[in-house]
């Protein structure tokens, strides 16, 4: 996507090779949110009003509306369940995958307001967490579009000492983040938006603080999609671009780097998993040392994705094309 490239010889002469598509329309972060407020308001007065298991009623019909009148979504839901499963994808697939992302969502509200008794919350690795926040120099929580990263904040309301900030993109989802702040003014939902100036200072100073940031590691930035850039690894047997940058951030700062994933696990269950991924804080001083501690680090963390997303398929939620497979179609003249 405006990668600069030498121009080869079938293309000079007009031949329909592959090639990039240039619209910047097909990356992730300017899709538009297929929600609008007013829905999205109605939905949270039935969920706070008249309960969850109601609210879980409503999903159904709305289930059944993304799956009709989102084609695109349906198409890259369908390509990764296919790598995922290790099998074409039936119906019944894609409207498991559908309803766990509606159904995570839904939940968000509930997070978001400290309800906690609403869900089963099951914690492995959580000692981990609570020894790191003891040296007090905070750490990396790098996660993905996997199952619900609000249950983490919700366990965190409940437990003073663990402040967490999510460090997002934030303009494709505003709906959604003005409702939750609109039924939660008083949670506290701390973002660090990613690509303003003072980003990388904001980080710091909240580390700094002990506090705990989490990055999602699955998308790359618009700018970075822009320019080709990334690291190359498979996922699912084909090779896909995947950002270096939240690695490299906690490498420049120093700090501990744990893998968190909240995997929701139907009903009112979640799961909650804990592991170290890299320690930072002693860099080494040799470049060549660091490159490759962070490039083992960026490997871990893809490996464990891949092992998730074949555990509990239906909770990733990357509904764009990930491997950037219609980007290099031919143009068809």
């Amino acid at each position: 996507m405006g990668s600069t490239r030498s121009v080869t010889g079938d293309e000079a002469s007009g031949a329909a090779a592959p090639r990039r598509v240039a619209s910047a329309a097909a990356h992730w972060s300017l899709q538009r949110e297929r929600s609008n407020l007013p829905a999205l308001r109605v939905m949270a007065w039935i969920a706070l009003h008249l309960g969850r298991r109601i609210a879980r009623l409503v999903l159904l019909p709305i289930t059944a509306y993304f799956l009709v009148f989102a084609p695109a979504a349906r198409r890259h839901s369908r390509s990764y369940l296919a790598r995922a499963l290790g099998r074409r994808p039936r119906l019944a697939d894609g409207w498991r995958h559908v309803h766990a992302f509606a159904s995570v969502v839904l939940d968000r509200l509930y997070f978001v307001r400290g309800a906690l008794h609403e869900f089963e919350l099951e914690v492995h690795g959580g000692e981990l967490v609570g020894a790191t926040l003891a040296e007090g120099h905070g750490a990396f929580l790098l996660g993905a579009h996997l199952g619900s990263f609000e249950a983490l904040q919700a366990l965190g309301a409940s437990r003073p000492h663990l402040r967490v900030a999510m460090v997002m993109y934030p303009d494709n989802a505003q709906r959604i983040q003005s409702l939750l702040r609109s039924v939660a003014p008083a949670a506290p939902l701390t973002v660090i938006a990613i690509g303003r100036a003072g980003s990388t200072l904001a980080i710091r100073d909240w580390l700094d603080s002990g506090g705990l940031v989490g990055l999602l590691g699955d998308r790359l930035a618009p700018t970075d999609a822009a320019r080709d850039a990334g690291v190359r690894r498979p996922f699912l047997g084909v090779p896909a671009r995947w950002p270096d940058g939240p690695l490299r951030l906690a490498q420049l700062l120093r700090r501990r780097v744990v893998f968190m994933v909240g995997l929701y696990r139907g009903g009112r269950r979640y799961e909650l998993r804990f592991e170290e991924l890299a320690d930072f804080r002693r860099r080494p001083e040799d470049p060549a040392q660091r490159e490759r501690a962070l490039q083992q680090a960026l490997d871990a963390y893809v490996a464990r994705l891949e092992a998730l997303v074949r555990e509990a398929p239906y909770n990733w939620f990357n509904f764009h094309d990930f491997w950037g497979e219609e980007a290099r179609e031919p143009v068809r003249r």
